[in-house]
């Protein structure tokens, strides 16, 4: 297949593209530099766009046949400034939209439109379980998770298979939450946040690259899916995992009050709590390979 893929420098995107590489699909990447544009040197090709402009180099699309949109400012990147807050939004708003209107004047368009979302899309649940049919939250992610879904009705409108992975955290050494917290917990800094009872919704890097490839190639499926491990753990069961595969001790629990003051706003995120499973991606079929906090850490090193 002829795959484009946006955010393919990121953790999700670059292990995605490598992937789809390495069983021969011939791969897009949609780049916001026009210098770097072109071959690639690992055989994939670069062409331009400008989400916040609404530009996308049209062309370039031709004869892709699935559409892959992970691109988006990153969630714990930065404290949460109102311009930060400002950018997590358009930055995944308008790059939907930019995509979503491009594809619908396609002639022939993309049989699938994978749009990304996240587990934030249903606030803060404590430690009830959640699933696809749970209704959405009304704090900051969830807003923005429900207008970066929305984005991508053009799409859909035209005739498009649409798909909104709703990623949870994504366990790796090299990249997001567990790029910050492997070092410390290697060094033997490493404890819980909070009370460590609040549920993280995690998902392995290789499990997460599956279910999106799942996705792409099952013409059946379309919508919400949960991109979560079957057996979400409490920070607490991730900082025990942790410490077991690192052979570490885990002595330093981080009070919320502490958080706040560190991290500001998304203190709320970081201490809150999200029960969420993969209802819709088992019902499919999907069998993951990590299922399990420790199984996936033990991936993740």
């Amino acid at each position: 297949m002829r795959i484009a893929v946006t955010g393919s420098t990121g953790l999700i995107g670059s292990a995605l593209v490598r992937s789809l590489l390495a069983d021969g699909h011939e791969v897009v990447r949609l780049v916001r530099h026009r210098s770097r544009t072109g071959p690639q040197p690992d055989g994939s090709t670069a062409i331009g766009w400008n989400p916040l402009l609404g530009e996308v180099q049209r062309d370039g699309l031709d004869g892709v046949q699935a559409v892959v949109h992970l691109a988006g400012a990153g969630v714990g990147d930065h404290r949460w400034t109102d311009a930060y807050k400002r950018e997590i939004r358009e930055s995944r708003v308008y790059g939907t939209e930019t995509l979503a209107a491009a594809l619908a004047e396609m002639k022939e368009p993309p049989r699938v439109f994978v749009s990304a979302s996240a587990v934030g899309w249903y606030g803060q649940t404590g430690d009830r379980v959640i699933d696809e049919d749970s209704p959405a939250g009304d704090d900051f992610l969830a807003e923005v998770c429900l207008e970066w879904e929305a984005a991508a009705r053009p799409a859909e409108r035209a005739g498009i298979r649409v798909v909104h992975p709703r990623t949870g955290m994504v366990l790796s050494t090299t990249g997001g939450a567990g790029g910050r917290l492997f070092p410390l917990f290697k060094l033997g800094l490493g404890g819980r946040l909070g009370n460590g009872q609040q549920y993280w919704s995690f998902i392995s890097l290789h499990d997460e690259v599956a279910a999106l490839r799942f996705l792409i190639d099952h013409d059946d499926l379309s919508g919400a899916f949960n991109l979560t491990a079957p057996n979400p753990a409490t920070n607490a069961e991730l900082t025990t995992a942790l410490g077991r595969a690192l052979r570490r001790p885990t002595p330093f629990p981080v009070p919320e009050a502490v958080l706040k003051v560190v991290l500001g706003e998304l203190a709320v995120e970081v201490v809150g709590s999200h029960r969420v499973v993969p209802r819709r991606l088992s019902d499919a079929g999907f069998r993951f390979t990590h299922p399990d906090v420790y199984s996936a850490v033990l991936a993740a090193l």
